[in-house]
């Protein structure tokens, strides 16, 4: 519902207008000017219907101070009982959208009320058509280079040049449909990344731009990029099937503003430079551009390796791995058993029945720790525990046990043994 706030200092003419226009609009009132300008910045009304000739502060003057101090065009309806021609032209001339007489008429004001919003409403869907992207709703490569140019000059903050890695293989392995599908999702990523203070838009096929205003901390960089990396996973998994083996990732380049300066073409090289150095050093990750990134160049170059090697969304339960896997893990583990005389321990399930055994992986999976891990060799499930003891074997086995039917416990037997090289 569209708001409208009522400027007039007599009290019968708000009451009226109230009465006219409330059964469509969302109403609000003002006995001055000043208190006008008060109400307009904290309800921001889609239009104002103002008297022209009220004490203190008229009409006219109110107007030019609210398009002052808002820096944009506040549409405007003037009411007066003045019937020449010279105030008419007058309010038009300040930039009033409509001139009404009084005494008012229900139906007129109505109609050019109407009228008006239905004209804010066109202009306003234009606008918004010829800044946005159409694929995405992010701005279009213009309209921010337009928007987020005039901010960087006026508000600290970090630019960043967002770049989805591995994105082409997408196009050419399932085809455009499934690449339009990731830039959508990628683009509703971002939007979470941000706030309504800052700014995102698409400059390229799989490349945007974004500003975060007030954002000077590397670590807080650095959590947006490990979120986005991590959901833009699992939405390619839940588009593309578990199986999808794409690197699909991104990496960004960030710059500190007014660090590294206030010029946008300037700064957009910069963090483009930034996100070269990503590009080339393992991507899925952050780099920033100057000071804040060679103070810590040592700590960010193996934080962003970190981020590449690390396991993503860790799950409770074991770590499942394929058998191949399972083998070097193994081989690892049974070295460090030998030369650090930890203890480690191989269990072994076997099915009588494979039909049973998604089931069992499932109970296995969350039965055990994330610290233990466990794979599938045809009837078989194998599990390593570190540092378990034939008491604490056997738990887990009775841990495992217990949640199964007893009709199931009768179709697996258990062995278990300590590795030595």
């Amino acid at each position: 519902m569209s708001k409208i706030l009522i400027v007039d200092d007599e009290r019968i003419m708000l009451l009226l207008g109230r009465r006219i226009l409330s059964s469509k609009y969302d109403v609000v009132t003002a006995m001055s000017g000043a208190e006008a300008i008060e109400i307009f910045e904290r309800e921001r009304p889609d239009l104002i219907l103002s008297d022209l000739m009220m004490p203190q502060m008229n009409g006219y003057e109110m107007h030019k101070i609210l398009q002052e101090k808002f820096s944009e065009t506040v549409p405007i309806i003037f009411m007066t009982a003045d019937e020449s021609d010279e105030s008419e032209s007058k309010g038009f001339a300040a930039g009033a959208a409509d001139y009404i007489r009084k005494p008012i008429k229900p139906d007129i004001l109505l109609r050019r009320v109407e009228n008006i919003l239905n004209n804010l409403h066109k202009i306003q869907n234009l606008k918004v058509a010829s800044t946005t992207d159409p694929m995405t709703g992010l701005l279009n490569k213009i309209a921010a280079q337009n928007e987020i140019g005039e901010l960087v000059k006026k508000t600290s903050g970090a630019l960043l040049m967002i770049d989805l890695d591995s994105f082409k293989l997408v196009n050419d392995l399932y085809g455009h449909g499934m690449g339009d599908k990731v830039l959508i999702l990628f683009a509703k990523l971002i939007r979470k990344i941000i706030r309504e203070s800052d700014l995102a838009g698409r400059i390229g096929g799989d490349e945007f731009i974004a500003y975060l205003q007030n954002v000077d901390d590397e670590k807080i960089l650095r959590n947006k990029v490990i979120y986005l990396n991590d959901q833009l996973l699992i939405a390619a998994k839940n588009f593309m099937g578990s199986d999808m083996n794409i690197p699909l990732g991104t990496s960004v380049g960030a710059v500190f503003v007014p660090d590294e300066g206030t010029d946008f073409a300037a700064l957009c090289e910069k963090a483009d430079n930034a996100l070269y150095d990503v590009k080339h050093h393992g991507k899925h990750g952050l780099a920033i551009y100057g000071t804040h990134h060679a103070k810590n160049s040592t700590v960010s170059g193996i934080s962003q390796m970190r981020m590449i090697l690390g396991e993503r969304n860790v799950e409770p339960g074991a770590y499942l791995v394929d058998f191949e896997t399972f083998k070097k893990i193994y081989r690892l583990l049974a070295r460090m058993s030998d030369n650090y005389k930890k203890g480690l321990t191989l269990l072994q399930f076997t099915l009588s029945d494979e039909n049973f055994a998604d089931e069992f992986k499932e109970i296995l999976i969350h039965a055990l720790r994330k610290s233990d891990c466990v794979t599938q060799n045809g009837d078989k499930f194998l599990v390593l525990l570190m540092e378990a003891t034939e008491a604490e074997s056997d738990g887990v086995k009775d841990r495992i046990f217990s949640r199964l039917k007893p009709t199931s416990v009768e179709k697996i037997s258990f062995e278990r043994e300590d590795v030595f090289l």
